[in-house]
């Protein structure tokens, strides 16, 4: 049975769409089969990966608002075995036509419930915000991966975040757990930088994944070629630092970690990301 993550951060800018998209193609890399599925109406993460408006006949919007069957909706990307379930602008309206709806925060459960067992993991990569298509991600997901950017601020939308979780879990899924934390765009030359990582090991060390994302020019200039850092240049520490993460997520996952020949293909060697 497939495990469905959310990436889930209310504050915006700190890097959860960065994590879905390179998180998920390093375990396609890693021979897993992956879906992703983007719950933002800026589309960032389908376009990311290379699918963009013109390519798309249905998109999520079709599939929880007119019932179309999400296998009709999933387009393969340029990474094997890592597939796309994409979104347009007429998600925007979803949170209002949602309102009505019957039993609303589990649309995107039983929408999901028809192909999970298809894939090893589904991310969903959430809105920037608390609203209804982000509380359906939570009902819907095992687990949520959060995104913390390495300043202070990024701690503030955390405990909010981690109040709504609480509350979803207690109302609206009783199984949902922190899959982790990322520590993201990490700069050591930075004293804040530093100082966040302190405070929030101090705060939430156990979910804290060890794999830290260094703040990587490789990353930034991936996406305007709508492509997954680990094939723009899979010699950078952003390749580096994403594969280290699916290393680190299949050992909680307690899954097969990779395959040899893979590595050697990518010419990679794992190791522990060090401030």
């Amino acid at each position: 049975m497939g495990k469905i993550i959310a990436i889930a951060n209310q504050k915006g800018g700190v890097g959860k769409t960065t994590t879905a998209i390179n998180l998920a193609a390093a375990l396609a890399i890693l021979n897993k089969k992956v879906l992703l599925v983007d719950s933002d109406p800026q589309a960032n993460a389908s376009s990311g990966v290379g699918i963009h408006d013109d390519q798309v006949e249905y998109s999520i919007y079709d599939c929880i608002m007119d019932d179309v069957h999400p296998r009709k909706a999933i387009l393969e990307t340029s990474t094997p075995n890592l597939y796309l379930l994409p979104s347009d602008i007429n998600l925007v309206g979803a949170e209002v036509e949602l309102v009505g709806v019957r039993r609303r925060e589990f649309v995107v459960k039983n929408m999901l419930a028809q192909i999970k067992n298809e894939y090893d993991y589904i991310f969903i990569d959430c809105l920037p915000s608390l609203g209804l298509i982000t509380v359906n991600a939570l009902v819907a997901a095992d687990s949520v991966i959060v995104p913390v950017q390495c300043e202070i601020f990024s701690l503030e939308g955390l405990g909010k975040l981690k109040n709504t979780i609480n509350l979803v879990k207690n109302n609206l899924n009783a199984g949902l757990e922190i899959e982790g934390i990322v520590l993201s765009m990490y700069d050591r030359r930075l004293r804040m930088a530093n100082l966040v990582v302190e405070e929030v090991n101090a705060i939430i060390k156990d979910h804290i994944f060890d794999t830290i994302i260094h703040r990587n020019s490789k990353i930034g200039e991936a996406p305007s070629a709508g492509q997954p850092v680990i094939l723009y240049d899979a010699s950078s520490k952003g390749t580096s630092n994403f594969l280290n993460l699916a290393h680190e997520f299949l050992e909680r996952n307690t899954d097969s970690i990779y395959d040899q020949e893979t590595m050697e293909r990518f010419n990679i060697k794992l190791k522990k990301s060090k401030i």
